[in-house]
């Protein structure tokens, strides 16, 4: 009995805070953790595909065609050391070519910012992401903002940056009342999703797995999620977190996309 009044408790108290989150329309949390990786790096950089990003589309985040999840060509596939099992996925980087370096580098100071959506396995690129090499493959229009396209490797100063998105963060759900997905894209802040969850007004928050890239999964079931707006909790590497409350109405479907809130702009 008193575990029962205790599970009551908590949903009761959950629900209050939900209720406060939907009239203020959303949450975003102060940084618990300062983030390690803003520092200054030196990598290389190369390209793969073509003028007009085809072969870049798709990857290892899982975000599909990276001009309906709003990355277009401003992306980047990252060595095993920066992608980090696919935690690095929505991480944004500003990028410099070392004129010191290359002959190919344009001067004048020129920086792209790019987000990450794919990986770029060992023996590829001439080996230039081979571990423990910490470097960018980058779409064609990236790198030929920093140098000359002739000069296929240059030497990169690298910087992890806020990623500033347009609108709310996006979830995308798949799969079946038994085995949910959901796919988050465009986030604001630090980008890089570390923890989600979910919730219906008859659940608490639900901690989702990884499956691959930004792709995360709940073996559903009992729980009966279906028939019931939805809310999502994102983490981020540097500590924050974003809340969205109802996120979805009541009779969503699988196969929908659906907007939340986000981070504010250069939250990092």
């Amino acid at each position: 009995m008193g575990s029962m009044a205790s599970q009551r408790e908590t949903l009761i108290v959950e629900a209050l805070m939900m209720m406060v989150m939907v009239a203020l329309g959303g949450y975003v949390s102060q940084a618990q953790a300062a983030y390690s990786l803003r520092g200054l790096g030196r990598a290389h950089a190369t390209y793969y595909g073509g003028p007009d990003g085809q072969g870049t589309m798709g990857g290892a985040c899982g975000y599909g065609n990276l001009y309906n999840t709003g990355y277009g060509l401003s992306t980047a596939a990252l060595s095993a050391p920066l992608y980090n099992g696919g935690r690095a996925c929505g991480a944004c980087y500003r990028l410099t070519c070392d004129t010191s370096g290359s002959k190919y580098c344009y001067g004048g100071g020129k920086s792209i910012t790019i987000t990450v959506t794919n990986f770029c396995p060992s023996g590829s690129t001439g080996g230039w992401c081979n571990p423990p090499k910490q470097h960018f493959d980058l779409s064609y229009p990236m790198f030929t903002t920093l140098a000359q396209a002739a000069g296929g490797v240059i030497p990169v100063n690298y910087r992890r940056v806020a990623c500033n998105k347009k609108g709310g963060m996006r979830f995308t759900i798949s799969g079946n009342p038994y085995f949910y997905q959901v796919l988050v894209f465009n986030v604001g802040g630090a980008g890089d999703v570390q923890r989600l969850f979910m919730k219906g007004p008859r659940t608490g928050w639900i901690a989702m797995k990884r499956n691959w890239g930004q792709v995360w999964q709940y073996r559903g079931g009992p729980k009966g999620l279906v028939g019931q707006p939805l809310s999502f909790r994102a983490h981020t590497s540097d500590g924050r977190y974003v809340i969205s409350p109802n996120a979805t109405p009541a009779n969503w479907r699988f196969g929908q996309t659906f907007e939340g809130k986000n981070f504010p702009r250069n939250l990092f």
